[in-house]
C-alpha cells in the first residue's frame, strides 16, 4: 500500500495522510484534528496532551514526551532523537535528520528531501493506514516539525 501526503499550497502544513485529513486551528495554526481523532493542547496551547484517547504525558523539567497512552517512548543515548514509539522503532538517514522506517512504514522525501511525500506499507490492501500507524506517523511527523520550528526560532 502506499499513501500519500498532502500539504496546504504554500507546502508548509500537513493537510491529509491518506484519506485522514489533518485540519488547523484558524487562530492558532496548530493541527486540531487527525482523522477521527480530535487533539487537545495544555493550558498555555503549547503542548500536545491527547490524541483523542491516547493521552501524552511529558518529563516533569525537560517537557520531553516519554508516553503516548500505553505507548512508552523511548529515545537514543543523548536523549535528542526519538528511537521507538510503542511497538514500533524508528530508524533515520545516515545524517540523522529524516525519519526513514517507523515500524513496518517506509517514508519516502520529496525532490529538496524536506518532507515526508509518501509512506508505503508492504503486504497491505487499502488506501488507509491502520489507526496506530496513523497514530504513530502524525506524533512523528508532528514532533519533527516542533523540533525544526523551535531550532530555526533560536
Amino acid at each position: 500500500m502506499e499513501i500519500t501526503l498532502d500539504y496546504d499550497t504554500l507546502g508548509t502544513r500537513l493537510r491529509r495522510i491518506g484519506p485522514a485529513e489533518i485540519t488547523y486551528a484558524k487562530r492558532m495554526g496548530r493541527p486540531n484534528r487527525v482523522g477521527p481523532w480530535e487533539l487537545d493542547y495544555d493550558t498555555m496551547g503549547t503542548r500536545l496532551r491527547r490524541v483523542g484517547p491516547a493521552e501524552i504525558t511529558y518529563t516533569k523539567w525537560t517537557g520531553r514526551p516519554t508516553a503516548v497512552g500505553t505507548w512508552e517512548l523511548t529515545y537514543d543515548k543523548l536523549n535528542s532523537r526519538l528511537r521507538r514509539i510503542g511497538p514500533y522503532t524508528l530508524d533515520y538517514d545516515q545524517l540523522g535528520s529524516r525519519v526513514r522506517t517507523l515500524g513496518p512504514l517506509e517514508i519516502s522525501y520529496d525532490k529538496l528531501g524536506s518532507r515526508a511525500h509518501v509512506v508505503r506499507l508492504e503486504g497491505a490492501d487499502g488506501d488507509a493506514l491502520p489507526e496506530d500507524l496513523l497514530l504513530a506517523l502524525f506524533l512523528v511527523l508532528y514532533w519533527r516539525e516542533q523540533q525544526a520550528q523551535s531550532s530555526g526560532n533560536r
